[in-house]
């Protein structure tokens, strides 16, 4: 039976998803694996460059990565690119981007690194999830989303109780109670790294649609029950 781990918002907490990781491939065993990391691996914490390192290393090493792009590795093109503002990045938390790599402006990141950031994709999906760093618009298709709605978006959808096509796996908005937001509709996993909360993984089997359970770089293993038509939280 193949897992899937999705991981939160990292934002350069290395340190944090190295224990996360490991706390997985407890869990894993001999199981095959993919790990789905949604995004915002950069800026406000320590050790940007680190985080990135590691995920490319990941993937090249083990190959049972997916890196999809979040709205701050978004930002940071844009800077790059001339598309934004130098304050705006800072603003962002992109300093602590900039003194883990030790250089003052993004053109100075290593050119192998600002190309991966550059090749990371929108979305994910399987039979019963679509992964996305922050979430969907909920009056449009899939296939109708836009760039911006995958990187941006919080309202409407954190409080649209709508099912869509698959079950949504999301972060960019932390939770205030370090803890994943389980609805009907979707799983947000950012449970504040960036802010002194864990990293935590949402784990998930392919033969049914929400998580076995959560795993935090803690090493806190732990369920959240499944919601109901009934869940009055959803309204």
């Amino acid at each position: 039976m193949m897992l899937t781990f999705a991981v939160g918002d990292i934002h350069g907490q290395s340190n944090k998803l190295r224990s996360l990781l490991a706390h997985c491939e407890g869990y894993q065993g001999n199981k095959d694996a993919r790990f789905v990391f949604i995004g915002d691996y950069i800026d406000r914490g320590p050790d940007s460059k680190g985080v990135i390192e590691l995920l490319m290393d990941r993937q090249e090493s083990r190959q049972d990565a997916i890196c999809l792009r979040g709205n701050h590795e978004a930002l940071l093109l844009d800077l790059l690119h001339g598309a934004a503002a130098l304050y705006e990045f800072l603003l962002m938390g992109g300093d602590a981007t900039l003194a883990s790599y030790g250089v003052r402006k993004v053109e100075n990141i290593p050119a192998s690194h600002l190309s991966w950031i550059s090749d990371l994709p929108f979305h994910y999906e399987d039979d019963y999830r679509f992964f996305v760093h922050a979430g969907i618009d909920p009056g449009k298709a899939l296939q109708d989303q836009t760039e911006a709605d995958f990187l941006w978006i919080r309202e409407p959808f954190l409080s649209d109780n709508r099912r869509h096509d698959r079950l949504v796996v999301h972060g960019h908005t932390p939770q205030l109670s370090f803890l994943p937001d389980v609805k009907l509709n979707r799983i947000n996993i950012d449970t504040g790294a960036a802010y002194g909360g864990p990293l935590t993984a949402a784990v998930f089997r392919d033969d049914e649609s929400y998580p076995v359970t959560f795993i935090n770089s803690d090493g806190r293993q732990f369920v959240i029950q499944e919601p109901s038509e009934r869940d009055t939280t959803l309204t």
